[in-house]
């Protein structure tokens, strides 16, 4: 049978979360590279279709290509690490530290923004002819992103903030679903479809995912979106990967594991 019951694939789960700690620096980064520039195509197809249809759903529906593709060559984003090496430590794996798995977030994070930044340029340049022309639709439509997200949470001071920090747990759960599903088949087209399901819904709700805003946000900078760095980083980056780190461990990696890899006593019955 291509599906795996979820006592199998939780050990999976931590299976992966333990290799991940212990690969090397280089692989680690050139994973985690081409994960975040995937990502960042991916997101520019859906906001394009989105210009081009007028439909953000139909934008959503497609999104998850870039997801599948980079899962199934192998490469990490930093939402699917915060969930699984944590779970390696738990089980409390030779060698796992809490200094291994802050070491793995760390050159995850750098390989998925100089991913996400060298297509944020590559997209700006021919959006703009070589900057010697303005943006066109799309890229006017991916600049206001970047205001909306960032200045727009900013006006509400701490509310706003907080609405970042839950929407990017919600955007993660999701996620996290979506790495785990591709565990719960070993055929292709199982993974697939598994995946593209809480993918698309994270995208259509508008949830923060922090790579894909590594993206948006300095594309947005690049083509004239009128926020700053420091902007980008307070009002919208920042929370959204602390959502991402709670949102896809709690709901996603701990209830997995709590429930099928260290489950509770089976109940007497008289």
């Amino acid at each position: 049978m291509s599906y795996i019951i979820p006592a199998e694939f939780t050990t999976k789960m931590v299976d992966a979360g333990e290799s991940k700690i212990f690969m090397s620096t280089r692989d680690t980064l050139i994973r985690a590279f081409m994960a975040g520039a995937i990502l960042a195509l991916a997101a520019v197809f859906a906001v394009t279709i989105t210009v081009q249809t007028g439909s953000p759903l139909i934008g959503a529906m497609l999104f998850p290509v870039g997801f599948v593709m980079l899962y199934l060559m192998g490469f990490d984003l930093l939402t699917g690490v915060f969930m699984l090496t944590p779970l390696a430590l738990l089980d409390r794996r030779p060698g796992v530290t809490v200094g291994g798995v802050l070491r793995n977030w760390g050159w995850v994070f750098l390989g998925n923004f100089g991913g996400a930044l060298t297509v944020a340029f590559m997209m700006a340049f021919v959006f703009t002819m070589g900057f010697s022309t303005e943006p066109g639709p799309i890229g006017e439509k991916i600049s206001h992103i970047g205001e909306a997200r960032t200045l727009g949470y900013a006006e509400f001071g701490a509310a706003g903030w907080a609405t970042i920090f839950l929407r990017g747990m919600l955007c993660n759960w999701m996620v996290s679903m979506g790495v785990v599903g591709a565990m719960i088949s070993t055929s292709v087209s199982g993974k697939v479809i598994a995946m593209w399901m809480p993918i698309m819904l994270f995208f259509f709700m508008g949830f923060e995912h922090s790579v894909v805003n590594m993206f948006l946000f300095p594309s947005a900078m690049i083509m004239g979106g009128d926020f700053s760095v420091m902007d980008y980083m307070l009002w919208n980056e920042i929370p959204t990967a602390l959502g991402n780190l709670v949102g896809g461990l709690a709901f996603t990696g701990l209830t997995l594991y709590t429930t099928h890899v260290r489950t509770a006593p089976k109940r007497t019955v008289y």
